[in-house]
């Protein structure tokens, strides 16, 4: 039996990008942990599906895979066609039930500011693609980082369908273990709703005081409960 330590991939969701993950990625380094950071498309549920699937595979020996967000759906799905996955870990993540959509899983439950109120809708190559207002970035998306300004001009774009698809298929929840960080300052996911996911799915649960963006605003609570669920399939 190698001692070999398991690569963490990690997916960012909507209105961020792999960037989101660098301090994540620091703290997984430092603990000897081979990192990669996938540059989601966010361009539908299915084909980013495939490309977070494609670079699992591409990975030789066991992964944890850890989404945030709209990742987690990715997660959710990718985990599928994936059999080095040996756990995943949510990270202020949806974890949707066959059937189900981000957007749906997102308004279930009051307190949740992003809508349409928020957003900016841009129509490319005749699919609307959604941003978050710059003047409501901060609020919705980041309200404890100090650099929600430039988060907010440097975010990714989505198309809406990737929201609004409802997933297929046997979640990968349901077979593998799960660990889920919960935000609970979170203004575009509420906390009750990660709430009632992470215990639908039997999760390993952690709760910190963040909001949206705790990759970035509490990496070390990102980090220690990747590592968590790293130890634990070991």
């Amino acid at each position: 039996m190698t001692d070999t330590k398991p690569t963490v991939v990690l997916v960012h969701g909507a209105f961020a990008d792999s960037s989101s993950w660098n301090g994540v990625v620091e703290r997984l380094q430092r603990q000897g942990h081979p990192v990669l950071a996938v540059a989601n498309p966010l361009r539908g549920l299915e084909s980013d599906a495939a490309y977070v699937a494609d670079v699992v595979n591409s990975v030789s020996g066991p992964v944890v895979l850890a989404g945030h967000s709209y990742g987690g759906v990715l997660i959710t799905h990718a985990a599928g066609r994936t059999p080095n996955v040996e756990a995943l870990v949510y990270i202020a993540a949806f974890q949707p039930e066959t059937g189900e959509s981000a957007l749906e899983l997102s308004t279930r439950f009051p307190g949740g500011k992003l809508g349409p109120e928020t957003t900016d809708v841009l129509v490319h190559d005749g699919e609307p693609e959604l941003s978050i207002k710059a003047e409501d970035f901060r609020e919705v998306f980041a309200a404890d980082v100090p650099e929600a300004a430039v988060l907010a001009a440097t975010q990714r774009p989505v198309v809406q369908r990737a929201l609004t698809t409802p997933l297929e298929g046997e979640p990968a929840w349901r077979r593998l273990p799960s660990w889920a960080l919960v935000a609970t300052g979170d203004n575009a996911i509420p906390a009750a709703a990660q709430e009632f996911m992470a215990e639908r799915a039997s999760s390993h649960v952690e709760r910190v005081d963040a909001s949206h963006a705790v990759s970035v605003s509490r990496p070390d609570a990102v980090a220690d409960i990747i590592l968590a669920a790293a130890r634990a399939t070991r």
